[in-house]
């Protein structure tokens, strides 16, 4: 069912032909319990969360945005986010089904600390660092010093990346022996509920008594 070196290789393979060719098709969470979507494609999607949400968050940066231009982004920020989080969880919901089909995980083992999907969450934002701190040491026009230091930067990145996914394998090899457990933790973002912002809810009562 999980694979790290599928999931890996996944990731770097989508990022490489999204910055060739972006993606246009929906990226929307398939609804809870539908099984019609495979694994890699949830991972895929979660990533593609993340790719988009690294290139809008660069929007933001750009020098010389207005401030309706941030404030769009900033939209769009929260928007992706969300999606980013739903996708996670996703990826967790699905492994726990899978799961459950075959008795596990033992109730009884240890509990880990943190669920498989946002492990992958976590790889997938290393696989965009390490896309784009590749193009920066390949550049011909940057300042002296500046491949150096990103072919150091590079090689931080990988030895993390490979940590992290020993560490994923290791917590699915024990969950499937029954020696360790996750569950499913939610992560009831209040931000893009109207009715838990103030910042949203009491605007909208201020502009209901005027």
């Amino acid at each position: 069912m999980l694979s790290v070196t599928e999931i890996l290789d996944l990731h770097d393979r989508l990022t490489w032909s999204w910055h060739v060719a972006p993606p246009l098709s929906d990226n929307s969470s398939p609804p809870h319990g539908q099984k019609e979507i495979d694994w890699l494609t949830l991972v895929s999607r979660q990533h593609r969360a993340n790719f988009e949400l690294w290139h809008i968050e660069d929007e933001a940066r750009a020098p010389g945005a207005s401030e309706a231009e941030l404030a769009a982004v900033k939209r769009r920020v929260d928007q992706t986010n969300q999606q980013r989080n739903d996708l996670a969880e996703e990826l967790d919901r699905t492994l726990l089904n899978w799961l459950a089909e075959r008795g596990l995980p033992n109730a009884d083992a240890p509990l880990h600390s943190e669920s498989p999907g946002l492990i992958i969450d976590r790889l997938s934002i290393l696989a965009l660092k390490i896309y784009h701190t590749g193009e920066e040491a390949a550049r011909d026009d940057a300042p002296q010093g500046h491949a150096e230091r990103n072919r150091e930067r590079f090689a931080i990145l990988a030895e993390q990346r490979a940590d992290l996914g020993a560490c994923l394998d290791a917590l699915w090899r024990d969950t499937l022996a029954g020696t360790r457990r996750f569950k499913l933790y939610l992560q009831l973002k209040m931000y893009n509920d109207p009715t838990l912002n103030p910042a949203v809810y009491r605007k909208l009562v201020r502009e209901q008594a005027g």
